[in-house]
């Protein structure tokens, strides 16, 4: 690493926390000490770039670490076991961030703060993020972080956390990459490929093919200004058919495996839609199959909602209503769903004034445009009707 790359130097931050917590480290300790030696890196790099920078990372906050524990008469024991400081080398081959999620996703922890730990020390997330995604005040996070951490404190990586939290875990640091200030898809696809290689659970690999294939679409998502392009007017020629092919041969081996799961069950969706050349020649009737296999494994709501569009589409916009109307009119996006099955069935009027009702609860920016343009069109053909 000749230049500086701040982006490089954050991403080697959870395999540096790992490999402290690995040695010996408590998590808060670690934590602090890999904070102080990026510190040193942003000091020092510009101008003698080391040549295995995860290795000078690991060095330099270890020794910070060992100077704090030697400060404390408590850190003795410690100490002893860790006199000497290893010089700067090539590091472990072991992935130790994949390990540190494992750490973060402890038993003693609730599934909720096991992810909210993760994604601050591991996803890289801050807490206002955090707190955004959970709906809560950055202070409540805050907390629920620092609980967290003191509860794994001298914790040591020799065994497994719960492994259904960490595909939680990996599928929220994926979403939070693919929409949001931050982009973690990368870290999160090349974790999740590394944990399908050493674990025998197809819902690992549901998970890997679910990813995959979301993320083939990516670049047809938005326009080059940001505004959201609807499934059904993206270029599907901007879709990464090799992505593509590698999820759906990965989902094909899960399914295989017949131990159904959620995270197949939406790949499973996700490949219907990938495959397809155009939506009018999407598998609208198999599609509701599997949204209703995904309802009996998770019941969610949001799920059920998902599948109303679905049958919308199968059985026509009626059909979509009558299941809408079985799910809490407060469900998020519930209004914009409803807006777009009222514009299928012809009621323009009353889709124009549902989706201007969903542009004012929408929740980020870019799903407010896109709304607003909607409405904004509808009620444009309506005036030009008259």
């Amino acid at each position: 690493m000749s230049v500086l790359d701040e982006a490089e130097l954050r991403g080697l931050v959870p395999g540096v926390l790992g490999v402290l917590v690995r040695r010996g480290a408590d998590f808060a300790a670690a934590e602090d000490a890999v904070q102080d030696a990026l510190v040193e890196a942003l000091r020092v790099w510009p101008e003698d770039a080391p040549r295995d920078p995860k290795a000078w990372l690991v060095t330099v906050a270890w020794r910070r670490f060992l100077d704090a524990a030697r400060s404390e008469s408590a850190r003795r024991r410690r100490e002893e076991r860790s006199e000497v400081v290893p010089e700067p080398g090539p590091t472990p081959g072991a992935d130790d961030s994949l390990q540190l999620y494992f750490l973060c996703a402890h038993p003693s922890l609730t599934a909720s703060s096991a992810v909210a730990l993760t994604l601050r020390a591991v996803g890289g997330l801050t807490t206002r993020q955090i707190a955004e995604a959970y709906l809560v005040p950055e202070a409540t996070m805050a907390q629920r972080i620092s609980r967290a951490k003191r509860t794994v404190a001298d914790v040591r990586l020799d065994r497994a956390g719960d492994l259904a939290t960490v595909l939680r875990v990996l599928y929220l640091v994926f979403n939070e990459g693919y929409s949001g200030d931050v982009d973690l898809v990368a870290e999160a696809i090349r974790l999740t490929r590394q944990l399908a290689a050493v674990t025998d659970e197809p819902e690992v690999s549901g998970l890997l093919a679910l990813m995959l294939l979301h993320h083939a679409r990516r670049a047809a998502r938005t326009t080059d200004d940001g505004a959201l392009v609807p499934l059904a007017e993206q270029d599907r020629s901007r879709w990464e058919r090799a992505a593509i092919a590698e999820g759906i041969g990965i989902l094909q081996g899960a399914l295989a495996r017949d131990r159904l799961g959620e995270f197949q069950a939406q790949a499973a969706i996700a490949a219907l839609h990938a495959d397809a050349p155009s939506t009018a020649e999407t598998d609208w009737v198999q599609i509701v199959e599997w949204y209703d296999e995904l309802v009996a494994l998770t019941d969610n709501p949001v799920v059920r909602l998902n599948r109303a569009v679905a049958v919308g589409e199968a059985d026509g916009p009626r059909a979509g209503l009558a299941a809408l109307a079985q799910l809490d009119e407060s469900l998020p996006r519930y209004t914009a769903v409803a807006a777009y099955l009222h514009e299928r069935d012809g009621d323009a009027s009353g889709a124009a004034r549902l989706y201007t009702e969903a542009a004012a609860r929408a929740t980020n920016a870019a799903e407010r445009d896109h709304l607003t343009r909607q409405a904004a069109r509808l009620r444009r053909d309506l005036d030009l009707d008259r």
